[in-house]
């Protein structure tokens, strides 16, 4: 079987299944890759467990013993999911899970790459690429500033961006909700970050939205969270009456999910405000509401920017912000 290190490995193109448990997989995984499981979740602490208490040997045993059965299956799906007869292959460690799976497939004709150190090289990756240093720069601006939007026409025009909302399932604030309800796990929330850094040109810009540490319940690394930090700011401007229209067009919550977002700030925002948003929200009028609530978020905002190097920060109108943006990042090129 062929080995590769991580990075050669993902420069393959063949389909890369994880033969991990499916738990080891719902937790944390290469992004694209196939669960494909060796062993199930009780299986897998059947076999630890006996390891444990008896060593090596009859854990191997008991390995085969419930391998025996499968084998027809994992064939036949590896030769379903192959691309041109080839296939790629990882376990945790790089270990007999994805040793013994691929001497399986090489069996029945697959020309088989086995991941070297297994997923774990994977995240060692992932952690080297966030804290390498970065031409990083921010996209900021108020609530409703259109920083997203903005962040995708820069990315349609060949720019490198990423996506820190779009990749955590969550807005961003009290009120970023994601409409199922659902936000990936840390883990895999760092797996996905880090494939679009290693694909990110190192040598160009790349433009990332403000924002705090937290999207939700999940957190931006350490490292590059230092690095946004530093980094240089264009500081988006709209009239407020601009924002909150944005905001009505892109905010669909329903009522009882925007009471809980309120409830979630009604220390901030004070009892007499929380009382005057509520009675706004059951008299349908949604846009007062976002006056409300931004009055807190803009202190919020404008306490966070004062805490930057003032040097780093410039403000542009948030219509021809796109223009500008392109222009003054290719002058800083040449």
């Amino acid at each position: 079987m062929n080995k590769l290190d991580i990075r050669k490995f993902l420069e393959g193109d063949a389909p890369i299944i994880d033969v991990r448990s499916e738990g080891e997989f719902a937790e944390g995984h290469i992004p694209g890759a196939i669960s494909l499981p060796l062993f199930n979740n009780a299986e897998r602490a059947e076999i630890g467990t006996l390891y444990k208490q008896q060593g090596q040997q009859p854990a191997i045993l008991k390995g085969l013993e419930i391998v025996g059965p499968k084998m027809v299956h994992l064939s036949s799906s590896g030769l379903a999911l192959a691309r041109n007869r080839k296939i790629a292959v990882h376990c945790w460690r790089g270990g007999m899970r994805s040793s013994s799976v691929a001497w399986l497939l090489e069996s029945v004709g697959l020309e088989v790459t086995v991941l070297e150190g297994g997923y774990k090289a994977y995240r060692r990756l992932c952690l080297e690429v966030f804290a390498a240093p970065r031409r990083l720069v921010v996209i900021g601006g108020k609530t409703g500033a259109r920083k997203t939007k903005i962040l995708a026409e820069l990315k349609a025009l060949g720019m490198s961006t990423v996506d820190l909302e779009a990749l955590a399932a969550h807005r961003g604030s009290a009120f970023g909700y994601a409409a199922d309800g659902l936000q990936p796990t840390q883990e895999q929330f760092e797996n996905d970050l880090g494939a679009e850094l290693i694909k990110s040109p190192a040598d160009q810009p790349l433009l990332v939205e403000d924002e705090s540490r937290l999207l939700g319940r999940l957190h931006i690394p350490d490292p590059l969270w230092h690095q946004i930090r530093s980094a240089p700011v264009f500081v988006l401007e709209w009239p407020i009456e601009s924002r909150i229209e944005h905001l009505l067009e892109i905010y669909d919550a329903p009522e009882e999910t925007i009471r809980a977002s309120l409830k979630a700030i009604h220390k901030r925002l004070g009892m007499e405000r929380y009382k005057e948003a509520l009675t706004a929200i059951s008299e349908g009028r949604r846009g007062d509401v976002c006056r409300i609530v931004l009055d807190y978020y803009d202190r919020a905002y404008s306490y966070g920017l004062s805490l930057r190097n003032p040097a780093t920060l410039s403000y542009l109108p948030g219509e021809s912000a796109v223009r500008e943006i392109r222009e003054r990042l290719a002058c800083r090129s040449d």
